[in-house]
């Protein structure tokens, strides 16, 4: 029994000493709280970098058609509406194509049109026609080989020669030979009727023919 309290005191003193180690502990660790994990995130996303490429569109402005004035040997003479990037020949198709009588050779059907462009086409006998007065001091000078040609008389449009006719303003050697497979005729008038020949074109060599 004796043991026993003797050995008392060094049961309490123990237990003593564990419980203040424990409360010891246990307000150290409330004064240093466990680090708490860091959280690196990711770099941020610049707000151009978030539009989908997809989904932006730009508008390109639709060019404006081309207005082109269309005039000469074609079938329909008017002004025309085309595409952009257009040539002489798509002009020329929109005003029904080439009359029979057109000199597709004497213009550049390959050429680039531009808005407000204006294109003549000629004919097979234009290449040959004198051009047009030149007025000098009051006094009208045709200044072309052609007036020098000129027939002296009138020209007999029955009797005269292939020749005779290409002297004639406006005439080349296939408008004489229509005119001479025309025949025979009874008036001047009657070269209306010669494929070629409008009215200003008989306008122009009326004074140098007749009828007989």
């Amino acid at each position: 029994m004796s043991n026993i309290r003797e050995q008392t005191p060094a049961v309490i003193a123990t237990s003593l000493f564990w419980i203040i180690l424990f409360v010891a502990y246990a307000l150290f660790g409330q004064r240093h709280p466990q680090a708490q994990p860091i959280e690196i995130a990711p770099p941020a996303t610049p707000a151009a970098e978030l539009v989908c490429p997809e989904t932006v569109s730009v508008e390109t402005p639709t060019p404006a058609p081309l207005r082109v004035y269309v005039s000469g040997a074609v079938k329909s003479t008017g002004v025309y509406r085309l595409p952009p990037e257009s040539l002489v020949v798509d002009a020329i198709e929109q005003a029904g194509g080439a009359a029979d009588d057109a000199d597709l050779v004497a213009i550049n059907l390959a050429h680039p049109l531009s808005d407000g462009e204006q294109i003549y086409v000629p004919t097979l006998e234009e290449a040959s026609s004198p051009p047009a007065p030149i007025s000098r001091g009051g006094a009208t000078i045709v200044d072309s080989p052609a007036a020098d040609n000129a027939p002296g008389g009138p020209v007999d449009l029955n009797e005269a020669t292939q020749k005779e006719l290409e002297s004639l303003p406006g005439i080349g050697p296939a408008m004489a030979q229509r005119i001479i497979e025309g025949r025979p005729y009874s008036t001047v008038d009657d070269l209306l009727n010669v494929k070629g020949i409008g009215d200003a074109k008989l306008e122009k060599i009326r004074p140098y023919v007749i009828v007989k």
